[in-house]
């Protein structure tokens, strides 16, 4: 298979923190250094999440300005991915990034069950947020926690709301929610293949133990891969990651087993549309 495989990193996150991994880049310039790594071992799209200084998330612009002037120096040519995610505020404060305008932003586009919450996307979030990313030129990750979420995306991009065709990213492992399930996983590609044609792109994460069983699949299967300390603090079960660029190595090398070339950031570009 000779398709280039895009890795994306995702550094930080909501939930990880020193304690957990001392490796867990919390400043904007641990951040920064740390994507720098990840984006020389092979990493073309950085999935990024800001802290405060205790550790506890934000969605302050400020810090995501910073971040952005810091990547955009550092990493030159990187995808640069903003998480809207719901752990890091409530309502339109999820998108109070988006007017700096990165490349890309996650986005959401159904409710399902986290450990201990509800992770909370109700269609007026949703819909506001979409049009946001519209109005400023970023590409949405429609983050699909279930098969529904998919769907979801055929309906926004049937109304406009979405440009054709989605990139969508299968999220599993997540307690409460969508397993890491090879059956749900196939059918996950035959969805995304008979709803938006055999040539979209997709991506797919896997949370905890499950990342480098989904890594594999993904690579594997011609999807695109998402690795990072966000989703998994470890190399194993003993072991902690020494950092994202770590985590990246191990997908590097599951793109040599299958032997398909790591998508540079030019051809990351050119295959999603950016």
């Amino acid at each position: 298979m000779t398709k280039p495989c895009i890795i994306c990193c995702a550094i930080t996150g909501s939930l990880p923190t020193k304690a957990n991994n001392p490796a867990v880049p919390i400043t904007v310039e641990e951040q920064i250094e740390s994507t720098h790594e990840a984006f020389e071992a092979g990493a073309t799209i950085v999935h990024a999440h800001v802290r405060n200084d205790d550790q506890t998330p934000s969605s302050d612009p400020e810090k995501f300005a910073r971040l952005q002037e810091g990547l955009l120096k550092h990493c030159p040519g990187m995808i640069i991915q903003f998480s809207t995610g719901g752990r890091s505020g409530a309502g339109t404060t999820r998108g109070a990034m988006l007017p700096l305008k990165p490349d890309m932003a996650s986005l959401s586009v159904g409710s399902n069950n986290f450990p201990t919450r509800v992770y909370e996307n109700p269609p007026d979030l949703v819909d506001w947020l979409a049009s946001e990313m519209m109005t400023y030129g970023i590409k949405p990750e429609i983050e699909a926690f279930d098969l529904s979420h998919i769907i979801k995306a055929k309906d926004m991009m049937d109304k406009g709301q979405l440009k054709a065709p989605p990139y969508v990213q299968f999220v599993m492992g997540v307690k409460n929610a969508m397993p890491a399930d090879r059956d749900v996983f196939d059918y996950y590609i035959h969805t995304v293949k008979r709803l938006f044609g055999d040539d979209a792109p997709w991506c797919a994460a896997g949370i905890g133990a499950q990342q480098i069983v989904i890594n594999e699949w993904a690579v594997s299967s011609g999807g695109h891969a998402r690795t990072g300390l966000e989703d998994n603090v470890r190399i194993d079960k003993n072991t902690l990651a020494a950092s994202n660029a770590a985590l990246v190595k191990r997908v590097v090398d599951l793109c040599d087993k299958y032997e398909r070339p790591v998508a540079t950031a030019a051809q990351a570009r050119e295959i999603l549309g950016l």
